[in-house]
């Protein structure tokens, strides 16, 4: 099985997540300035809430991926305030034809002094067993 670990993050808090995913599951946890460089079945993707939505490098990334080359989305992140961006990468996913697995990874981040220290030790260890989970 061919797996890739992409994200975008703001404060830190996804690519904490994305380094336990990618860790858990023997892959290199990199920003989605990073193309992928050949097919993958499942990609995780790491992203939060910026303005009550993905951010429009999320969005664009999904938007340009190639169907024949992901076989599925399982989406991840943090968020302060907000819970799952599951949604909104769905909406995406869809225009292009790529699924998304139902299953997803979300816990509280930091942000301005709010759920100080998180994701903890413990949400990045969830983080890991949860993309092992997905893998079999």
């Amino acid at each position: 099985m061919k797996i890739a670990v992409r994200y975008y993050t703001k404060t830190g808090n996804t690519r904490r997540l994305a380094e336990a995913v990618a860790a858990a599951v023997g892959v290199e946890a990199l920003p989605l300035s990073a193309p992928l460089a050949e097919p993958v079945d499942v990609l995780f993707l790491g992203n939060s809430y910026y303005a009550f939505s993905i951010d429009p490098e999320v969005r664009d990334f999904v938007r340009k991926l190639d169907r024949s080359k992901v076989g599925k989305i399982v989406n991840f992140g943090s968020a302060a305030m907000l819970n799952s961006t599951y949604k909104k990468v769905k909406t995406e996913a869809d225009k292009v034809g790529i699924p998304m697995d139902e299953r997803e990874f979300h816990c509280k981040g930091e942000f301005k002094g709010i759920h100080k220290g998180k994701p903890d030790a413990a949400d990045l260890a969830a983080a890991a067993a949860f993309a092992r989970a997905i893998v079999g």
